[in-house]
């Protein structure tokens, strides 16, 4: 697991898992539906990018995002309100 502290951190963690399963940037955008410059964003660290496609591109690397140190009671909660 890799602590996530900033955008740069991020953008490298995702670069280097995109090169480990041999995707190209556009073949990556492609899976995840975005555009190929928002990969090139991601992956450089811009700070700005959209949270809903930076999900898209970690579950098409087959990742997941994960929260720790925070009252996972709190967002159940949340979860049940919105009917997820």
């Amino acid at each position: 697991m890799t602590p996530i502290s900033t955008a740069q951190i991020l953008g490298a963690t995702l670069r280097v898992a995109r090169q480990r399963m041999g995707l190209t940037q556009p073949e990556l955008a492609l899976a995840a539906g975005v555009g190929a410059r928002f990969i090139v964003d991601l992956e450089g660290g811009k700070p700005t990018v959209r949270l809903e496609q930076v999900l898209r591109v970690i579950d098409a690397l087959g990742g997941s995002l994960t929260l720790t140190g925070m009252d996972s009671e709190a967002a159940q909660v949340d979860e049940d309100r919105r009917g997820a």
